[in-house]
Formats: C-alpha cells, structure tokens, sequence
C-alpha cells in the first residue's frame, strides 16, 4: 500500500476522532484500546468502503520520540491487518502505558499479535 493510499486511510481531523469516541463502541486489552464507528453511507469522506485508522499515544506512554516510534510502528502494523478490519469503519487505536518497551524488546511480530487481539475482540 503507498504512502497516499495509507494517509487517506487515515483519521485526522479531531471532529472524526470525536464521533468514533462518543456514538462508537470500544474494547480493550492490557496494551491498547480499540474505538470503533461505522461511517454512515452517505458521507462525503467515506472514499470507498477502506476502514479508517486514527492513532492515540498519550503522554503517559512516553516522550515525543518513543510516542512517535510507537506511532510509527502502529500504522506499519496496521498496513498489514487492515485487510481484516471491517470496511466502512472509522477505528481509533490507543495506546496504553507499557506497550512501548515490550513491542521495541519483542519486535514487530508481538505488536501484530496484539493489534490482531484487540481486532478480533471488536469483531466478536
């Protein structure tokens, strides 16, 4: 997938984060919370039926390079999984205190298991 089709996959805007937090559901798991909210038909920023992936790294997580690392690592995760995901849906992934240091030590395999986790957890 190419960087352009990636951004435009992408959650931005803060009024899209704040309808997936306030008429979506959520799950969670010990490193990340789910958010998720099907777009509705009509809307003019569906571009298709791709799910929509917006990012949360809270400070608590850590400094402004290990949030971005985290960022980083999240969205090459989720480039992998977003085929799974359910198409039409805004999702936000954020992340918890503590997924940083296990998914650098554990690598990229261990970060797809839990984004795979907390995915299926939504879809159940």
């Amino acid at each position: 997938m190419s960087d352009t089709t990636q951004r435009r996959n992408r959650l931005s805007r803060s009024r899209d984060f704040d309808a997936v937090y306030r008429r979506g559901r959520s799950t969670t798991t010990r490193y990340l919370v789910l958010h998720w909210f099907p777009r509705d038909a009509g809307d003019e920023e569906s571009r298709g039926d791709a799910p929509r992936l917006g990012l949360a790294v809270p400070k608590s997580v850590g400094n402004a390079v290990v949030r971005n690392r985290v960022k980083r690592q999240l969205r090459a995760t989720w480039a992998e999984l977003a085929a799974t995901a359910r198409p039409g849906h805004d999702y936000v992934l954020v992340a918890r205190p503590g997924l940083a240091e296990p998914a650098d030590t554990r690598g990229h395999d261990w970060l797809v298991e839990r984004v795979t986790e907390v995915l299926e957890k939504a879809s159940a």
